[in-house]
């Protein structure tokens, strides 16, 4: 960036934000964001990390401005090495060459890359440090104040888009997610329903669903309110995320009826699957902060394409008209 004059300074800048702004996607913002840090500063490396809030770690998102696989599982304490150092205080580290800085130990985490200097600069956004930007080996050049000004440039607007792509994906979530229980609601199960369906016709696989409704739930309601029946609800939800496999997708459809969508299983392993959920349901007993203990049945019936039908209505119409065939013979099993 030597020999430039305010107005290119500008126009840079200018261009930064327009490109960073114009993303609500992670990967996008990462790609631009490599793209700047390679155009304008020399270095043999470069690598960005993200904040894990919950887990109060650091993993890798990409090196050079490529997803590395190898990385996938390295995580980064807050508070080691360079990366954690940044991400803790939220301040820009310079380590020059030579220096004895004992954080350069273990500054590239496991990319298997020697470091003689580094410079780590924070991502910090309105509620605090969202990731770490890492240079590795930068060239004498790059230590200037003016390049570590643009530096600074470059992870505010990213933090800005970051913040920004994270709000979109929280309202996404939100919008496909039942308040109560955490789970899908019914509007994302006909649309998982429907890609699920696409994709066994083209692959020639089954598809299963199962369609779970409580028994006696009302009562419930009537003896104990209906917070208590909100909290139950929540906790047979998660109850029933936790007994479903991996690939199974878990949804409430609505008042005390659930869903389970099972990619790839046949009719027998669905009931198999289900009675098996089923019978640790029934063997569940949920506690409540007063020291009430409830337990809770159900009754459920199961709908596999193509043995009952190639379309989204079909497939739940005959997992809906199997479970209340089960209410009305006397509830508590499951029905194929």
């Amino acid at each position: 960036m030597a020999n430039r004059g305010p107005l290119d300074d500008l126009l840079v800048f200018h261009e930064l934000a327009r490109a960073l702004m114009s993303e609500l996607d992670l990967s996008s913002i990462v790609r631009t964001v490599s793209e700047y840090t390679k155009r304008y500063i020399k270095a043999d490396l470069w690598a960005l990390l993200m904040l894990d809030p919950q887990r109060n770690e650091l993993y890798y998102v990409s090196v050079d401005g490529q997803e590395n696989q190898r990385l996938g599982d390295i995580r980064i304490p807050v508070g080691e090495g360079l990366a954690g150092w940044v991400a803790q205080h939220g301040e820009t580290l310079l380590v020059p060459e030579a220096s004895p800085n004992s954080r350069l130990g273990s500054a590239a985490g496991g990319i298997g890359f020697v470091v003689r200097s580094a410079i780590g600069l924070p991502i910090r956004g309105r509620k605090g440090t969202l990731g770490v930007l890492e240079i590795f080996n930068p060239h004498p050049d790059a230590n200037s104040d003016y390049l570590i000004a643009f530096l600074h440039i470059l992870v505010d607007y990213a933090a800005i888009a970051i913040e920004n792509a994270q709000d979109v994906a929280r309202i996404q979530h939100l919008t496909i997610t039942d308040d109560v229980t955490g789970l899908y609601n019914a509007r994302h199960l006909y649309n998982l329903l429907s890609q699920e369906l696409e994709a066994a016709q083209k692959h020639s696989s089954a598809l299963s669903m199962v369609f779970l409704d409580l028994d006696r739930f009302k009562e419930v309601n009537d003896q104990h309110g209906h917070l208590i029946g909100s909290e139950l609800l929540a906790k047979v939800g998660r109850c029933l995320q936790t007994l479903s496999r991996p690939s199974d997708k878990c949804f409430r459809y609505g008042g005390d009826e659930f869903a389970l969508l099972m990619p790839g299983t046949t009719r027998e392993q669905a009931l198999q699957l289900a009675r098996a959920i089923h019978e640790k349901l029934a063997q569940s007993i949920f506690v409540f902060g007063n020291d009430l203990k409830l337990r809770i049945r159900a009754s459920a019936g199961i709908a596999t394409y193509p043995g009952d039908g190639s379309t989204v209505h079909a497939i739940l119409g005959a997992a809906d008209q199997r479970m209340y065939h089960v209410k009305a013979t006397g509830r508590g099993r499951v029905e194929a």
